[in-house]
């Protein structure tokens, strides 16, 4: 897919699941169990220990699923961006605003969302090509704050991360956000640890009728 068809793809799907997690066999049990539940996007953090070698995992386990899309997060410069991507990562999420990995990511034809949180920083980050813009940490601000943001810059395409939760997903999306980033929330720990995979596919399945709700 294009860079295009791949925020496309990701504003229908209206979910990032964030996840660190080091095995590998482990973390395609969870892919399994929230695609099953309805969640598609699945963005692998650069703070996961081997975060390349997971991301190279993921990215051939999923190679011939159309629905599945395998990013990276936590990116910091562009030669990071361009280790990820070259370990088959499909879009890039950094928690901050840096031109050198959006243009990486855009040599390479994938998707660059930087962190940004002011109305100046996100409107820069949209100027220096951003495809969507993460904004964080969206717990401090909340829904409103997205809706502020819209009504003089309706062509930005944001992702709130932290403050998601599975039920509030829909505020989010009502509020303008394109889609949001979802970890602790959707992948609980102690289901994971305890071999729980079906409590993964229930939040799943939460967070899915909140975007749902939301968009109908």
């Amino acid at each position: 897919m294009t860079r295009h068809d791949i925020v496309h793809a990701l504003s229908d799907t209206g979910a990032v699941a964030i996840i660190r997690m080091e095995d590998s066999q482990k973390l395609m049990r969870v892919i399994d169990a929230i695609r099953e539940g309805g969640v598609t996007a699945i963005e692998i953090t650069m703070t996961t220990p081997n975060a390349l070698s997971v991301i190279e995992d993921a990215a051939s386990a999923y190679a011939d699923d159309d629905e599945v899309l395998i990013g990276v997060g936590s990116v910091l410069d562009g030669p990071t961006a361009r280790q990820a991507i070259s370990a088959g990562a499909q879009y890039v999420v950094s928690p901050v605003l840096k031109a050198e990995m959006i243009e990486m990511c855009h040599r390479y034809d994938v998707p660059a969302t930087p962190g940004a949180f002011t109305p100046t920083e996100v409107q820069h980050a949209h100027e220096l090509g951003a495809d969507v813009v993460k904004v964080f940490p969206a717990s401090t601000v909340g829904p409103k704050f997205f809706s502020a943001l819209k009504a003089p810059m309706p062509h930005l395409k944001l992702m709130p991360t932290g403050g998601v939760s599975l039920t509030n997903a829909g505020e989010w999306l009502n509020a303008g956000a394109s889609m949001v980033g979802i970890g602790s929330a959707l992948l609980d720990d102690e289901a994971i640890a305890a071999g729980n995979f079906d409590q993964l596919t229930e939040n799943a399945r939460t967070l899915r009728r909140s975007i749902d709700q939301a968009r109908s």
